[in-house]
């Protein structure tokens, strides 16, 4: 019998304001989808074939662009795809601690070359409270306050990874908790190449997967909101999104390595899921002005994008100029160390959008670190 993968997923409906689900299926020989309304009892999309879903995009909580319709993955539809795609499957907190801001783009990139996913991230500065409420099992350790001076000295990263054994695969990138001892027993590690000592250890993560799911819910919680706040300062700022593209092709440790060896501040960071309407009041300006406006859209709310605020001297100027030509191809020729000629594919997916206008900058930040967040 040819292979299938069965999923339970759920559309938001913006016209009718309901939330359908269906059945979708996933045949790995040839690519092609299938879809079966569960209401209604009925086929909604007949065997079709998809080049644009992976089998790696399937998991439960994941978010699929299928036909321009952003459909959640909530469930297993059988008992061979849970089995099968779901035993190993993994969420596990990654932290990166102040020291080791600057260098999340390395840091993202060995995330990436585990095989592991960034599915959430968010940058934030961890108040006294929130930082011991966060380390509240080492309270009575004699490092407890040194820990959290430290990991309230400026910004960290939080970040939901997913995979294979997530929790093991991410202690084992991370190394030994003191930094020196990483230098002599795993020098290739995390901590061995940005840590410092046992407490300045460049990163944190879960050690089981009961401490992953209280730590995720601290940073991204479900029910109550947003947790802690981002770290977006709406001054002297501009906007660049690393599109959904880049973020499945595993480019986001390179684009955000890059900017930072640029000479440019990322002062905030955070993962989104943009829906259509969303993306078509951020692309406004540029409705009836460029050709591909509609592909624009359509691409943005393909999948999960990364918003960051940059700042730097004239930021949205300087920026825009790092970012390069909007088709690659002439960027590659003009302008060959440019974002967009090391990192796009075409007009579209260009790997980044920048603001355009100077006037613009601030309002952009806000559209996705207020509004989005809001």
């Amino acid at each position: 019998m040819e292979e299938r993968f069965a999923f339970l997923a759920e559309w938001y409906d913006p016209t009718a304001a309901l939330l359908r689900r269906y059945q979708l299926l996933f045949y790995p020989k040839d690519s092609s989808v299938e879809m079966f309304d569960m209401k209604n009892q009925r086929t909604f999309l007949r065997r079709t074939r998809y080049e644009g879903l992976l089998q790696d995009d399937l998991f439960v909580g994941s978010r699929v662009n299928i036909f321009s319709r952003q459909l959640n993955l909530v469930g297993y539809g059988d008992q061979y795809t849970a089995s099968k795609l779901g035993s190993k499957k993994e969420r596990t907190l990654a932290m990166i601690k102040p020291d080791a801001v600057t260098k999340m783009g390395e840091i993202t990139q060995m995330i990436y070359d585990a095989n592991l996913i960034i599915t959430k991230a968010k940058m934030t500065k961890l108040s006294w409270k929130q930082a011991a409420d966060f380390y509240s099992e080492h309270q009575s350790k004699s490092f407890f306050n040194n820990l959290i001076q430290f990991v309230t000295s400026g910004p960290v990263v939080a970040m939901e990874v997913m995979g294979d054994e997530a929790v093991s695969t991410w202690r084992k990138i991370l190394g030994p908790t003191d930094s020196g001892l990483a230098r002599k027993d795993a020098r290739q590690s995390l901590r061995a190449q940005f840590g410092t000592d046992g407490t300045k250890n460049a990163a944190h993560g879960s050690d089981s997967l009961a401490s992953a799911a209280r730590e995720l819910e601290f940073f991204f919680p479900s029910t109550t909101g947003h947790g802690p706040s981002n770290t977006a300062t709406y001054t002297d700022c501009t906007c660049c999104i690393i599109k959904p593209h880049a973020i499945s092709e595993g480019l986001t440790g390179g684009i955000l390595a890059s900017i930072t060896a640029a000479g440019f501040e990322i002062s905030a960071l955070q993962m989104f899921s943009v829906d259509r309407a969303n993306a078509e009041e951020f692309f406004e300006v540029y409705k009836g002005v460029v050709d591909e406006y509609s592909s624009m859209v359509s691409e943005l709310c393909s999948g999960p994008c990364m918003a960051l605020e940059i700042r730097g001297t004239e930021a949205p100027r300087t920026f825009r100029e790092y970012c390069g030509p909007a088709d690659p191809e002439i960027a590659r020729h003009l302008r060959p160390s440019t974002l967009r000629a090391q990192f796009g594919r075409n007009k579209v997916q260009n790997a980044v959008h920048c603001t355009d206008l100077p006037e613009d900058g601030i309002l952009e930040v806000q559209y996705f670190f207020k509004i989005l967040d809001g």
